[in-house]
C-alpha cells in the first residue's frame, strides 16, 4: 500500500526530470498534486460505504494510511504554492489570499486534512476522546470545500471538478442515508419500548 501511495509522487519526479510538464511546469505540478489530494480524499471517504456494502472489514486497516497520503499530497500542493509559486514572499501570498476566494476554500480544506493527519495516531485518539470522532467527521466539510476550491480555480474545462463533486455527493448521500436509517430504527425501538411499557 505504501508503494502504491507513493507511485504518483515517483511519476511526478520522472516527469520533472524528463521535462514533460509542458510550458508551465509550476502550474502542472500544482494541479497534479491537487488532483491526487482529491483522489486520496475520495478513497478515504469511500472506505466506510465500501465496508457497509461488502463487509470487507480488512479494508479498515488501510484508512489511516490513505488519510496520511491525503495529508501528504495536500501538504505538497500547499508547499508548491507557497515556496515554488510565491517563493515564500508572505506579502504577495497574503494579497493573493485576500483577492482569491478559492484559496480560502482550499485553505479550509487543507487545515482540516492537516489536523486529521496530525491526530490520526492512537495517542491522539485517546487524548481527544469523543472530540476525535467529531474532528474526523469534518472530512466531509474538507471534501466539499476542496471541490469548491477546484471549481473556483478553473476557468475552462470543468469536467474533472464535476466528476469529483459527483463522487463526493454520492458518498455523502450514502452517509446521510445510513444516518437516517439508523435514526428510524432507533425511533422504532423507542416506540416499541413505550408501547411495551404502556401495556
Amino acid at each position: 500500500m505504501m508503494l502504491l501511495g507513493l507511485t504518483p509522487l515517483f511519476w511526478l519526479f520522472i516527469n520533472i526530470a524528463l521535462e514533460r510538464l509542458g510550458a508551465n511546469p509550476i502550474q502542472a505540478i500544482h494541479f497534479y498534486l491537487g488532483d491526487w489530494t482529491l483522489r486520496f480524499l475520495c478513497l478515504s471517504l469511500a472506505i466506510g460505504p465500501l465496508i457497509k456494502i461488502t463487509d470487507w472489514k480488512w479494508i479498515l486497516s488501510y484508512r489511516r494510511m490513505i488519510g496520511l497520503f491525503t495529508c501528504l499530497y495536500g501538504s505538497l500542493h500547499v508547499l508548491n504554492y507557497l515556496w515554488v509559486d510565491h517563493a515564500l514572499v508572505w506579502r504577495s501570498i497574503w494579497l493573493d489570499i485576500i483577492e482569491s476566494p478559492y484559496i480560502i476554500m482550499g485553505l479550509i480544506a487543507y487545515l482540516i486534512i492537516f489536523a486529521m493527519g496530525i491526530t490520526s495516531t492512537k495517542s491522539w485518539q485517546k487524548r481527544l476522546g469523543r472530540n476525535w470522532k467529531r474532528l474526523h467527521r469534518c472530512i466531509y466539510l474538507a471534501s466539499i470545500t476542496a471541490v469548491i476550491h477546484y471549481f473556483w480555480h478553473l476557468k475552462g474545462n470543468l469536467a474533472e471538478p464535476l466528476l469529483y463533486a459527483l463522487i463526493i455527493s454520492m458518498l455523502l448521500g450514502f452517509r446521510i442515508m445510513l444516518w437516517w436509517r439508523t435514526k428510524q430504527i432507533r425511533r422504532r425501538g423507542e416506540l416499541a419500548i413505550e408501547e411495551t411499557t404502556r401495556a
